[in-house]
């Protein structure tokens, strides 16, 4: 019957690919522990497997009684040190009782002539053996099947996974099916909205996988960010290349995304890759998220354009920033603001995420009326605000800063009124071309679907930028 077992485990080993040592030890732990339950056992046994014949033997162990208290006292020792760690993990008292009996001390230092072992092999052991080999090959089978799913899941934390609804009449935990595991959608991870019929199939975020008793429990999210790069990884060659890459999103789940995209090749338009031939590609993710919205936005290292941009589909005229506070100013036409703003702040949200930068839109008519009392804050005439006095074509003060030692900047219309203001002319009401002060405003496309931005307004030093 020995044998058979040794047999038995060797199989298991090629077919389960479980190390045939774990099993030998779990046998030979489960063995000892049967073992100790007999009549008259000694205090300190080992079972020891002789791998060619298959038998198993138990020998006592003798001590010397000054040896034996010490190694006792530090078996005791150990035993307290994990009963204080696990009450600070679980947070609670434990009222566990240790019994010397019951402490397993490590003799494996003592000096083998100090050791006195005796074959106390019981009579019907044999039997014993193979009853616990059946139950501790069956349980160490499942614990090495769990462990290795639990290996094989860790890994792939933050990948995206298709699966098939079991169960979803609780809205409060969905269960899907991955194949080998079963795996939870929690309500915080689910979409607002979403509806997940049993029998769907549907794909979600690898968040976080636990190690349980049943086995590794597999947490999933359709809320993540990381669920729209793998889509469009799915749909669109060229992420899945390296010629195009994502460098930013922000998502709003169920409602609204944006995304940032930059080429790495010459001649492959990001934003193009992305909508693909009539817009397929984007209207493949946006079915899959069952109907969000999503701008691609062209990626820019120019803050201002790519917060102007950020905005879309609103058109953004100027963008002042900061570049020690990280805030951004933007100016847009008044019929624009409720559109760059969004429902609920959504649109300006999603921007800052996207950029990183702090955004405060403001209308033409605000930011108008805040310069003017800007400019005047002294309570008289003067003037100390350090941006350029003259009024262009379109009634709009220069956003250029002054020369030193002068009220206007160095565009050379602006600094003929400066010659006429020192010669004593009055200048008030004096306008100039808008086109000598300002960049042509660039106009946007737009499409159906998905929005997508287009180039957005040049930034100079000392200056802000123009859509």
């Amino acid at each position: 019957m020995s044998r058979e077992i040794i047999e038995a485990v060797h199989a298991i080993e090629r077919e389960k690919g479980i190390e045939s040592d774990t099993l030998i030890r779990a046998l030979e732990d489960a063995l000892l522990a049967a073992y100790k339950k007999t009549p008259d056992a000694s205090r300190h046994a080992t079972v020891e497997l002789d791998r060619e014949e298959g038998d198993f033997r138990v020998f006592s162990i003798e001590l010397p009684s000054e040896i034996e208290e010490r190694l006792i006292e530090e078996a005791r020792e150990r035993t307290l040190t994990e009963l204080e760690q696990l009450e600070a993990e679980n947070g609670e008292r434990s009222h566990t009782l240790i019994s010397d009996d019951e402490l397993d001390i490590d003799w494996s230092d003592v000096p083998e002539h100090l050791v006195k072992r005796a074959d106390v092999t019981p009579d019907n052991f044999g039997r014993i053996a193979a009853q616990t080999a059946k139950q501790v090959i069956l349980q160490r089978i499942r614990e090495a099947e769990r462990e290795m799913m639990y290996e094989e899941y860790v890994d792939r934390v933050s990948e995206v996974v298709t699966g098939i609804v079991q169960q979803a009449g609780d809205r409060n935990n969905v269960l899907v099916d991955l194949g080998r595991v079963e795996a939870l959608l929690p309500r915080s991870e689910q979409v607002d909205g979403e509806r997940y019929e049993q029998g769907s199939r549907i794909k979600a975020v690898i968040t976080e996988v636990r190690s349980g008793t049943k086995g590794p429990q597999v947490i999933l999210s359709r809320r993540d960010p990381e669920l729209i790069r793998t889509l469009f990884e799915l749909e669109v060659p060229e992420i899945a290349d390296g010629l195009v890459e994502i460098r930013a999103v922000a998502r709003e789940p169920g409602y609204r995304s944006k995304i940032a995209v930059e080429s790495h090749a010459q001649g492959v338009d990001p934003v193009g890759a992305c909508v693909g031939p009539r817009g397929s590609r984007v209207r493949m993710v946006v079915s899959e998220l069952r109907g969000e919205k999503i701008d691609i936005i062209p990626w820019n290292t120019e803050p201002a354009r790519f917060v102007a941009k950020a905005l879309s589909p609103a058109r953004v005229r100027e963008v002042y920033i900061d570049d020690g506070t990280r805030d951004a100013t933007v100016i847009v036409p008044d019929d624009q603001l409720a559109l760059a703003i969004g429902k609920e702040g959504l649109n300006a949200r999603l921007a800052a995420r996207l950029t990183g930068w702090k955004v405060d839109i403001q209308s033409d008519t605000e930011f108008a009326q805040a310069e003017a009392e800007a400019a005047f804050g002294g309570g008289d005439d003067t003037e100390f605000t350090g941006r350029c006095a003259a009024i262009l074509s379109n009634r709009k003060r220069c956003p250029n800063a002054t020369l030193p030692g002068s009220r206007f900047c160095g565009v050379p219309g602006h600094q003929e009124l400066a010659a006429r203001e020192a010669a004593g002319e009055d200048l008030t009401g004096t306008v100039i071309a808008v086109a000598e002060a300002q960049p042509e405003e660039a106009e946007g496309e737009s499409a159906e679907g998905p929005e997508v931005a287009e180039d957005g307004p040049e930034q100079t030093d000392g200056a802000p930028a123009a859509a």
